[in-house]
């Protein structure tokens, strides 16, 4: 019987000890000149470096959002930051579409952890104020008008 989980791991070790370029299927021994300089230009762009740079900067901001120091409860301040939550909602799709284009699997978790972190927040911050959760008294409304009148 076969053990497939160190069949895969051995795969595993051989794809991260290979480059990117080299994951790039070669063109067949009979494809035309255009073919096989097709393929050796796509192999050259590919770069996984910025995709781990659109992927650092979103989880920057996803980080930096813990420690927003503005307040936020009405007006201004919760517009400002819904923004910023929805600017960590993007950031992470931003990096999870490159990552999956670059074929970075760990990367490409991390950024969809990121978009689910930033619904997680707007979640949690628009959902009292709609009705739908229970509400807290930090979150009454949506400006400052709504929150002193009840």
């Amino acid at each position: 019987m076969t053990d497939w989980d160190a069949e895969l791991k051995k795969i595993d070790k051989q794809l991260e000890s290979m480059s990117d370029s080299a994951l790039i299927p070669a063109p067949a021994k009979n494809a035309p000149p255009a073919v096989k300089a097709q393929v050796a230009a796509e192999r050259a762009q590919t770069r996984t470096w910025p995709a781990f740079l659109r992927l650092a900067l979103a989880t920057a901001l996803a980080i930096g959002i813990v420690f927003w120091p503005y307040p936020s409860q009405c007006g201004f301040g919760f517009a400002g930051y819904a923004a910023a939550i929805a600017t960590v909602t993007l950031g992470g799709l931003w990096s999870s579409v490159w990552t999956w284009k670059h074929r970075t699997a760990r990367a490409h978790v991390l950024s969809l952890l990121l978009v689910g972190w930033g619904l997680f927040l707007g979640a949690r911050e628009v959902l009292p104020r709609t009705g739908y959760a229970k509400p807290d008294v930090a979150r009454a409304g949506f400006s400052c008008v709504e929150a002193k009148a009840k």
